[in-house]
């Protein structure tokens, strides 16, 4: 049993499945909002879930395994499960090839159980996305923003899932939201490898414009969430509940920048997943409850 457990702690490492916490929220608030004025069934919420976890294990191993090379040389990555060889190549590509497949069957399923072609319509070019993320990095400073923008597919995915006929201002405004959010952090998360990225040729912003303006930058696309968050609320015609998770997130997000400056980043990890989980939970439970009270 131990065996077991340290087998999948080393998986879920690998994959960082706890990190599922920032856009799993986002996508279930877009199932609701594209459910009204009815709730999702169990099966569309069991489904999308399942779609989530197999989309981001599937991205994640595909990243993991195109920067192992850069993840073996940088000394805050080099303990990680593929340079360390406690996961094989071989077993990561199967793994990789497997959640794609049940990624691909779950998009099936929403066509077979509830007659929407449209997700397995997409699934490929969705997988395609997720993966094309790992390049991005060395060819563009803006890989964060690409980053943003493939797991801010997440929210509208869901809503085309559940109700393809009322995409609209919502879930356009949530993805921008969720992108810029993403983005945001991402940027004060690469500011601790500043120095490998400039060695080895990576482009960040941190890297090519400084911790600093970088910094700033990162403020700026969380100004944006806030203001997108707003708009979501606005567009979507919800109430008090989904603009109070808007105040606490604005809140969570001012709290996360002053966090981290040029001269201090011993509290990146704090920013960076303590507060941006809390985020994605207190903004996610509050919008769906405001959709599902009177």
């Amino acid at each position: 049993m131990r065996g077991l457990a340290g087998t999948m702690w080393t998986w879920g490492q690998m994959i960082k499945f706890s990190h599922s916490v920032f856009a799993l929220p986002f996508a279930l608030l877009a199932m609701f909002l594209a459910a009204r004025p009815a709730l999702p069934t169990v099966t569309q919420g069991v489904l999308i879930v399942l779609a989530m976890v197999a989309a981001r294990s599937a991205a994640m191993t595909f990243n993991r395994l195109v920067d192992v090379r850069f993840d073996a040389q940088n000394p805050r990555t080099a303990d990680r499960a593929l340079p360390r060889g406690l996961i094989s190549p071989a077993a990561a590509w199967g793994f990789f090839g497997g959640a794609c497949g049940a990624f691909v069957a779950v998009c099936g399923a929403f066509w077979w159980l509830l007659g929407n072609v449209w997700p397995l319509v997409l699934c490929g070019p969705v997988v395609a996305l997720l993966c094309a993320y790992s390049y991005t990095k060395r060819f563009t400073r803006w890989s964060h923003l690409a980053l943003g923008g493939v797991i801010a597919l997440a929210p509208v995915a869901a809503w085309i899932a559940i109700s393809p006929e009322t995409l609209g201002w919502p879930a356009g405004l949530l993805m921008i939201a969720v992108a810029c959010w993403i983005g945001g952090f991402d940027v004060i998360y690469a500011c601790q490898d500043v120095d490998f990225d400039r060695q080895s040729g990576l482009r960040s912003l941190p890297a090519e414009l400084g911790l600093g303006p970088a910094l700033w930058l990162a403020r700026g696309l969380h100004v944006i969430t806030v203001a997108a968050l707003g708009g979501v609320g606005q567009a979507a015609g919800l109430g008090l509940l989904y603009y109070c998770g808007v105040a606490i997130v604005a809140g969570l997000l001012v709290v996360e920048n002053a966090l981290v400056g040029p001269r201090d980043l011993c509290r990146v990890n704090v920013a960076f997943f303590t507060i941006n989980g809390v985020v994605g939970l207190v903004l996610g439970a509050l919008g769906i409850l405001d959709v599902v009270l009177p």
